[in-house]
């Protein structure tokens, strides 16, 4: 799409389009919404003012990036959107060269940016080339932000950040003369008079420098920006982050300053689609729905297992009030929500800081409480560091409910939750363990509660799986339960939500197997493994985990130290390899992972 030549008034045209076809193609297939419309005009004078061809374009999150997707070509593909085989919801560089760098986890794009800085710079490019960096004022939260600011104010290279405001909690604007003063203090007229001023004040000595450096913080506290500048990077805003026409003179002035510098726009969330707008968190990310009145077009008459965490976790905190705990930014999504409420002083949102959460109900721990750390599994990655040296090297009884396991659909690589099994099995002092129903999930939430040691329990997004496999006993430390005993060679052993895939593939075999729920994969039931050893001699494994380092590995270490070596195994688990996005249905198909498809290769 031809950007460049186009006049204010075709740009707000092309933005109202922009607007629609998100709309259109959100409402059918899901995904982004009200943070990606609010973003439109920012991508929008982007494109206007720098070059996505030459400039890295460096989205945060990127889940804001749809209108981006549109400007670069993707158009009449932008219908695929989220589809297996389409577009991504997020940037994607094996999908556009328009796209710098994979995105899907939050407050990664300054530290990016930085990166890119420094090779333009060695590159000797610096007058062709900038970086171009969009974060959201959530993102911010990150300690991750901080890191990269603090050595981009002291390299001072040049790059322009864009942030994205839609919440207002950065700084308030403080009228009209902190917009005056902090576009007048980036302007070349302010930047050459500061220059000239330095050169003849250094003819004045050490009073001449004080208070001249007195006279210009005076300015700055009137800014919101004042953090930023006295990081060495300079602010210009608030501005209006749905003013074209300042946008994009604010831009051209923050890409001649050369040097770095945070371009500061309030935009509102769901700008365009009265329904979305404002701050409600539903619309940040949706299903389809529809337009006219917003409502979900699915209707679910089964329970989530993030339901039931949070129906088990209520009854738990309602019983001990020594139960704590804490998410990272996703208070919904994790079902935390309904325990902020009723317990504002025991379970909190600690913004997007899973660093900051694991270690803060590590110290909860250690004072006696029980802290039930709530992250998504592909965001618990974040925090592995604090998991191993602060939780588990002081043996801290935190347990870790890892929601979204397995995968996730259409959000794809970046969040499918693949690796928790794999990463949290090498630590010391760590017990990992998994229901498969509603029944088992309170029981396992039971022990997890009376544990003194670290744990971590894994749970799919959306529902269990229904079976008519025998109840669930209750949960006893490295104990497995034998759901179905046969005759014949094969054992079926499954993990969590494996059970049930197992079980499903066991119904369309025409023979009999049995069918292990493992229940703990650390530590493993060796009495009942070896006694199967002797009855059953090919064992398949069944677990929504990564292959390297998951169930199938623990198993085979077992049958390693036991010397046991008349035992075939094949584990189902996931290959060595990003698993795409997509319906969930379709991508377990392309991995050979649905149970016919299982049944017929167990079969031959």
């Amino acid at each position: 799409m031809d950007i460049k030549s186009k006049n204010i008034k075709e740009l707000e045209s092309i933005c109202s389009d922009i607007r629609e076809k998100i709309l259109e193609v959100v409402s059918k297939n899901g995904g982004h919404l009200s943070s990606t419309l609010g973003a439109t005009e920012l991508i929008v004078a982007m494109h206007k003012v720098f070059d996505s061809k030459k400039d890295p374009f460096i989205f945060d999150v990127s889940h804001q990036s749809y209108a981006h997707k549109l400007v670069t070509g993707r158009w009449d593909e932008f219908d695929s959107l989220r589809k297996f085989g389409g577009l991504s919801g997020y940037t994607k560089p094996s999908e556009s060269d328009d796209d710098y760098f994979v995105a899907g986890h939050s407050s990664t794009s300054i530290s990016l940016g930085v990166g890119a800085a420094k090779a333009i710079a060695l590159k000797g490019e610096q007058e062709k080339r900038i970086p171009v960096v969009m974060i959201g004022d959530g993102s911010m939260t990150a300690g991750m932000v901080y890191e990269a600011l603090n050595e981009l104010g002291d390299r001072k290279y040049p790059m322009v950040i864009i942030l994205n405001d839609n919440e207002m909690s950065i700084a308030k604007p403080i009228g009209a003369l902190s917009r005056m003063l902090s576009s007048a203090m980036a302007s070349p007229f302010y930047q050459r008079f500061k220059k000239n001023t330095e050169s003849f004040v250094d003819n004045f000595g050490d009073s001449a420098h004080y208070i001249a450096r007195r006279m210009e913080e005076s300015l700055k506290l009137i800014t919101p920006g004042i953090m930023f500048e006295e990081m060495g990077i300079d602010y210009i805003g608030p501005i209006d982050g749905h003013d074209l026409k300042s946008l994009i003179e604010t831009f051209e002035l923050a890409k001649k300053l050369g040097k770095p510098v945070i371009v500061h726009a309030q935009t509102l969330k769901g700008k365009g689609y009265e329904i979305a707008e404002g701050k409600e968190e539903k619309w940040h990310g949706v299903g389809p729905f529809d337009i006219e009145n917003g409502a979900s077009s699915k209707k679910s008459s089964s329970k989530s297992a993030t339901q039931i965490y949070t129906e088990a976790l209520m009854h738990l905190a309602k019983r001990n009030e020594k139960i704590v705990g804490a998410t990272a930014a996703m208070p919904s999504g994790t079902g935390l929500s309904e325990l902020m409420e009723t317990y504002p002083d025991r379970f909190w949102d600690v913004a997007i800081a899973e660093q900051h959460a694991v270690t803060s109900m590590a110290a909860l721990a250690k004072e006696g409480y029980k802290p039930f750390c709530t992250i998504y599994s592909t965001f618990l990655q974040r925090g592995y560091d604090q998991v191993i040296h602060d939780t588990c090297l002081l043996d801290l009884p935190v347990v870790f409910a890892l929601d979204r396991a397995g995968i996730v659909g259409e959000d794809g690589e970046t969040h499918q939750g693949v690796f928790d099994i794999s990463f949290l099995r090498a630590i010391p002092n760590m017990t990992l363990f998994a229901p498969r129903d509603e029944k088992s999930f309170h029981q396992a939430m039971a022990f997890a509660s009376e544990y003194e040691h670290p744990c971590s329990l894994r749970y799919p997004r959306g529902s269990f799986t229904e079976t008519d496999l025998p109840e669930s006993e209750e949960f006893e430390l490295g104990k497995s339960q034998l759901l179905r005993s046969s005759k014949g060679e094969k054992l079926f052993i499954g993990y969590g939500a494996g059970v049930n895939r197992a079980y499903e593939t066991a119904q369309l075999m025409d023979e009999d197997v049995s069918i292990l729920d493992l229940r703990f994969v650390k530590p493993l039931d060796c009495e009942m493994l070896k006694d199967l050893s002797t009855k059953h001699k090919k064992w398949y494994v069944f677990s929504d985990s990564s292959k390297a380092g998951g169930v199938g590995s623990a198993i085979l270490e077992f049958l390693s130290d036991e010397k046991i070596t008349d035992i075939i195994l094949e584990s189902f688990e996931y290959g060595d390899k990003f698993i795409t996005h997509g319906n969930t249905k379709l991508v377990e198909e392309s991995l050979g992972l649905l149970p016919e498809q299982l049944a017929k290769k167990i079969q031959g």
